[in-house]
């Protein structure tokens, strides 16, 4: 089959917390976006705890470790709604 090859895997290389979102910028150029409010314990942090992250895993999972927070890359992309389990 001739074509492009589709990635294998997601992997975060950088991150921006705001008031309302949740962006993830992923090696391959793609820029993922999720509200904040899907993740409660983020969305009620203070500004300074939202900035303290580190990627995991060579980027396939976020954390957060002052307010012992962990995200998987994987799971954004799917488009998991943890607000609605």
């Amino acid at each position: 089959m001739v074509g492009t090859a589709a990635p294998q895997s997601a992997l975060a290389v950088d991150v921006e917390v705001t008031d309302k979102m949740l962006s993830v910028t992923l090696q391959d150029g793609r820029m993922l976006g999720v509200p904040l409010v899907w993740f409660p314990r983020l969305f009620e942090a203070t500004p300074e705890q939202r900035r303290n992250w580190q990627i995991d895993g060579g980027g396939v999972s976020l954390h957060w470790p002052e307010i012992d927070e962990d995200l998987s890359v994987a799971n954004m992309l799917a488009g998991a709604d943890w607000s609605s389990t």
